[in-house]
């Protein structure tokens, strides 16, 4: 395993590329709506990000077709924009990677449609609560199984179940860096943490059971019960304190 210990300037890039994620998720929240299709909201990311001087992440990564993951209800991760139209009381997870000066910034967001269910508000609120408290265990001289343990007891205490199959990462030059960060795990336990690694968590959480089955587009997870998702993400970088989180909103 090789993990890349980044610099200053470094880290200084990588937010330029966490402000573009930024600007652009907030855009995309402020323009989901009903009767919309997820297609649109594609437009919208590559409009935003050109005039942040960004590049889409995505857009050609293992094949991968669209600038943003736009997963609705069941979907949890790796939804592809298309002609689907979303609905009232949706639950819409929008995920954004985006290049500045060849580093990489990543985060998701999920975004209620209307009014939703009591459900499905508690679901973003428990997903959001565990990215929280994943970033908040993130310090150097910690553990990755303290950040990992931190999120599934934050989501299992409250009668959720964690995503298994899909991680976190390190990123940088690459979206996807060494070391995978389940959201799952033991304290103490895996790669200690380092001022300089920066890490992107993503926490996705189900109302049901914790398997997932990939669609017939080789793309889009949803949950093997059908059950709601959401997905939360932040890319951070570690310091001698509080984490910085480069892509805040």
């Amino acid at each position: 395993m090789s993990i890349i210990i980044k610099s200053q300037n470094e880290i200084a890039i990588m937010r330029q590329a966490g402000k573009a994620v930024s600007r652009v998720l907030q855009r995309l929240a402020r323009e989901v709506r009903p009767g919309m299709k997820t297609q649109e909201l594609d437009i919208i990311c590559e409009e935003e990000l050109a005039r942040c001087g960004a590049k889409a992440s995505f857009k050609g990564y293992r094949g991968f077709p669209a600038s943003v993951c736009v997963s609705i209800n069941d979907e949890v991760v790796h939804g592809i924009p298309g002609t689907r139209v979303i609905c009232e009381g949706d639950i819409v997870s929008l995920d954004v990677g985006a290049i500045v000066g060849g580093f990489q910034g990543d985060a998701a967001i999920t975004v209620g449609v209307g009014e939703t269910s009591p459900l499905a508000r508690e679901l973003m609120a428990v997903t959001q609560g565990a990215l929280a408290a994943g970033i908040a265990a993130a310090r150097a001289g910690s553990h990755l199984g303290d950040v990992s343990a931190a999120i599934q007891q934050y989501v299992e205490s409250r009668g959720f179940s964690v995503v298994r199959e899909y991680t976190g990462h390190g990123i940088g030059r690459e979206m996807h860096e060494e070391p995978q960060i389940p959201n799952v795990g033991v304290p103490g336990e895996g790669v200690l943490l380092r001022k300089g690694m920066t890490l992107a968590i993503e926490p996705m959480v189900n109302a049901g059971g914790w398997a997932t089955r990939v669609c017939g587009d080789h793309w889009t997870v949803v949950t093997a019960d059908g059950s709601l998702s959401a997905h939360f993400e932040h890319t951070i970088a570690v310091t001698d304190g509080e984490p910085e989180i480069l892509t805040a909103i």
